[in-house]
């Protein structure tokens, strides 16, 4: 059986504009920051209330603050 690393160094990331893309939010409502990870815009949200296929989105940390708070989920 494999590892959980293993399995996660195996697995392909796809472009965040891809991923958005899928689910339905357009370029105008993410907010890249590099090839895999993106804000969405809070306004975006509101305005597509029950048209994406999306239910969920994960929320975590960008960077730590100064004291090293803000990288857990």
């Amino acid at each position: 059986m494999k590892s959980d690393i293993d399995i996660a160094r195996a697995a392909r990331l796809k472009p965040i504009a891809e991923v958005a893309e899928e689910l339905g939010p357009s370029s105008a409502d993410i907010e890249p920051y590099g090839a895999d990870k993106a804000k969405i815009r809070l306004e975006s949200i509101a305005g597509h209330r029950g048209t994406w296929q999306g239910r969920r989105a994960l929320v975590t940390a960008m960077t730590p603050t100064p004291a090293g708070e803000g990288k857990s989920t």
